[in-house]
Parts: C-alpha cells; structure tokens; sequence
C-alpha cells in the first residue's frame, strides 16, 4: 500500500482556498484584484491565481468595469474554493451565481428613493404653475 500523507500535508497550508478581492492601486484610486489565495494569507499578499479583476470608480460612461475568467473561477470552485461576499456579489451581478438577495433589496431602495425624489421635484414645479 502506497502512503501519500505525508505528500498531501507537504502542500496544506492550513485553512482553504478562497475566491477575494486584494486591494490594489493607490489613494483615493482604488483597483482590486479578484484573485484564489488561502484564507489565512493577508489580503494584500500571495495568491495562488488571479482570476479577474474589478475597477470600483466610474470611468467616463459611468460604468464601474469587471474582468473575469469564468472557467478558471470554475475550476477553484469544482476544488472546494470559497467565494466571498463581495466576489459572490459581482458574480450574481454578471450571470454566473443566482443575484445576491442583498442586491436586489438595495436595488429596490435605490428606486423608491430616487421615485420620491422624482415625485417631490414634480410637486415643487406645480405650485408656480397656478
């Protein structure tokens, strides 16, 4: 019988293998890396893969941009990889996961307010009307 422990715990790092954002950029500019690293390492430090990555500032068309390789995000999730919060978020938002409950109550906040906001603007226009 072949004895394959001691090969299997030559590469356990303790914890496991997670799917996060690791900040990048600089001040007031920030850029995140979506990346596979293991839960126990600092956000900021060696990763096993990236495996997207996320622009969170508007550019010019007022987009917030996302890149992902979704076969490689696949496959750390077919090895057991957690997803975090946020990546799980930007995952729902772009078809790979069902939507995030969250996302979908901060959607229908953001409408109500910006309804109300509408229907206030209107009814401070009539009065100079009559």
């Amino acid at each position: 019988m072949v004895h394959l422990a001691h090969l299997l715990m030559k590469n356990y790092h303790g914890g496991h293998i997670t799917i996060r954002l690791a900040l990048g950029g600089c001040t007031n500019r920030p850029f995140f890396r979506i990346v596979a690293a293991y839960n126990k390492r600092a956000r900021d430090s060696k990763y096993l893969e990236q495996v997207g990555c996320y622009d969170p500032l508007p550019n010019n068309h007022n987009e917030k941009l996302v890149g992902l390789n979704f076969e490689r995000i696949k496959h750390w999730i077919g090895c057991g990889a957690h997803v975090t919060k946020p990546v799980e978020k930007l995952l729902g938002l772009s078809g790979f996961f069902p939507l995030h409950p969250m996302t979908i109550t901060n959607a229908e906040r953001l409408r109500k307010k910006r309804a109300l906001k509408a229907e206030t603007a209107s009814e401070e226009g009539t009065p100079g009307d009559q």
